[in-house]
């Protein structure tokens, strides 16, 4: 049967198990705040450990019975795991416990479908979830479902499942159409912003690590920030100006977190395209976290995921207000690469120490070189020019060109690397 969602006030009993692993307490209180996030009301926690999950219920049948009588004692209306269900495991716990149940990555997307608030990131949670919704799809339809076919089986449900799966595919192919669209906006931007030669800087870290405190402090806006899970999801652009008359762009992107689902990843790629083009990334770390040095490593795998492991990265240790005895500061590796910097977004504390270290990254990330092409080099002056590389420009005496220009560091990489025949015509 089909379990309808309730208009408000979702009591939730949760399931966290410990699968061939020790006991976490932060995992856990992490998930009870997921929970929290998404609207429920924890009214019981069930625990445990196995070594593998079972096949059937992902619980043991003890648990399944003690999950089932707390659903029953509590009045609860729904069960959340902290694990990802199979759709199979989620079609047996529903039938079983007899309400519905949700998986962690079912829960994510609610959290998700609720804080988007802009027309791409609607699109984008709407997607993620007709993803994952194909593949649980059976288990909306049971009472009209003939498991096998054949003479005299055939009925009505095997009809109306495909009707569903047909018009789920023609709507995910639909938003498909309509991010590629968005997609393409999203790239003129960029675009112009190369051809002004303004780089990016991308806000990126663990959900609730103060990315949004920080992006206000800095560009003196007032995104919308708070103390919870995931409080910002669309992406916010502003530009801030340095002391050396130079102009960033500031990022703010999504939180990311442990296990993040697969279809959230594929389907904020675009909007994540960002943290990709960027030309440094301020890891933004809550320093009072004793689970730091996870968070750190699953960001960092997400980053992997999405192409942008090899972006210069800055590691911003935030919340030092809360910590006794902190103070600001910055540290620098062997080679005097600024690698860490301690600040309070909230308080204020070091801020002006990150921008001095933005201001000292630009200004050594900054290439001035002078090219000189040929006539038969017209399709590289172009490229040049179309680019925004372009600083300053004189004829040769042989009637090619000697071209100034000015770009980042990284982009003056990327071209050597589009344009193989440039590094042969460099003159300084």
């Amino acid at each position: 049967m089909m379990f309808e969602r309730p208009k408000s006030g979702e009591k939730a009993v949760l399931v966290h198990m410990d699968v061939n692993a020790r006991p976490d307490p932060d995992e856990l209180s992490e998930f009870q705040d997921l929970a929290r996030s998404a609207g429920a009301l924890p009214v019981a926690t069930v625990m445990g450990s196995r070594k593998t999950p079972d096949p059937r219920f992902y619980l043991g049948q003890g648990k399944v019975a003690e999950v089932k009588a707390m659903v029953a004692g509590r009045g609860a209306d729904l069960v959340i795991f902290n694990h990802a269900l199979s759709p199979s495991q989620e079609r047996n716990l529903e039938q079983e416990l007899e309400c519905r149940v949700v998986d962690r990555t079912g829960l994510i997307l609610d959290i998700f479908a609720q804080r988007a608030r802009s027309f791409e990131g609607k699109l984008q949670v709407e997607l993620a979830q007709l993803r994952h919704l194909s593949t649980r799809l059976v288990r909306g339809w049971t009472h009209l479902e003939r498991q096998k076919g054949g003479i005299g089986l055939r009925g009505p449900g095997e009809t109306q499942l495909e009707t569903d799966r047909r018009l789920i595919n023609k709507r995910i192919a639909q938003i498909g159409r309509r991010l590629e669209k968005v997609e393409s906006q999203r790239n003129q931007g960029r675009k112009s912003r190369r051809k002004a030669e303004v780089p990016t800087v991308s806000l990126v870290g663990y959900t609730n690590a103060g990315k949004s405190t920080l992006f206000n402090r800095l560009t003196e806006s007032s995104v919308y920030a708070a103390d919870k899970l995931f409080a910002t999801l669309d992406p916010t652009l502003r530009r801030i100006e340095l002391a050396v008359d130079r102009t960033l762009v500031l990022v703010d992107t999504v939180g990311f977190i442990s296990n993040l689902p697969h279809e959230l990843v594929a389907a904020f790629r675009s909007t994540l395209q960002e943290t990709v083009e960027a030309s440094l990334l301020l890891h933004v770390i809550d320093a009072e976290s004793h689970q730091r040095a996870v968070c750190v490593s699953e960001v960092n795998n997400v980053l992997a995921q999405i192409g942008a492991n090899e972006t210069p990265q800055i590691e911003v240790y935030n919340k030092i207000d809360l910590i006794e005895g902190a103070a600001p500061g910055v540290e620098r590796d062997q080679d005097g690469q600024i690698r860490r910097i301690w600040l309070s977004a909230a308080s204020g504390q070091g801020i002006d120490l990150l921008l001095e270290v933005l201001t000292e990254f630009f200004s050594r990330e900054l290439v001035q070189k002078v090219v000189q092409l040929a006539p038969a080099d017209g399709r590289l002056r172009a490229r040049l020019f179309e680019l925004g590389f372009v600083h300053s420009e004189q004829l040769t005496d042989e009637g090619g060109w000697e071209i100034e220009v000015e770009l980042s560091r990284k982009n003056f990489e990327r071209l050597i690397t589009q344009e193989p025949d440039l590094e042969n015509r460099l003159v300084a």
